[in-house]
């Protein structure tokens, strides 16, 4: 489940026509970044890794959505901030990565 998240998050990345070159590449090696250290926690906890990358896929479509809406939006990231929270000592670079691609998505300026 979490590799076909993945991938429809990353296509999502691949077909937004108003994301710059250069963010998508950034989102793009975040994302990456996000596949391997969830994959390290789906090991001991799988719905946690799961509802991790479920907030990235909901943030994701938010910030790409033509008409955003920015209560949404915020809402959206900040539940992936949120589910990444309990894991900062244990998994600390999940952490960065998750509140990296939070913050990238809340400053896309789509």
């Amino acid at each position: 489940m979490i590799d076909d998240t993945i991938k429809q998050i990353e296509a999502r990345i691949q077909n937004a026509d108003t994301l710059a070159p250069e963010r998508r590449r950034e989102l793009l090696e975040l994302l990456s970044k996000l596949k391997a250290e969830t994959g390290e926690l789906a090991k001991t906890h799988t719905e946690q890794a799961e509802s991790i990358v479920g907030f990235t896929q909901v943030s994701t479509y938010e910030a790409m959505r033509a008409e955003q809406d920015p209560q949404l939006l915020t809402l959206s990231t900040e539940g992936l901030r949120k589910s990444v929270a309990e894991f900062e000592q244990t998994h600390p670079k999940l952490a960065q990565v998750v509140n990296t691609i939070s913050t990238t998505l809340s400053n896309s300026g789509i």
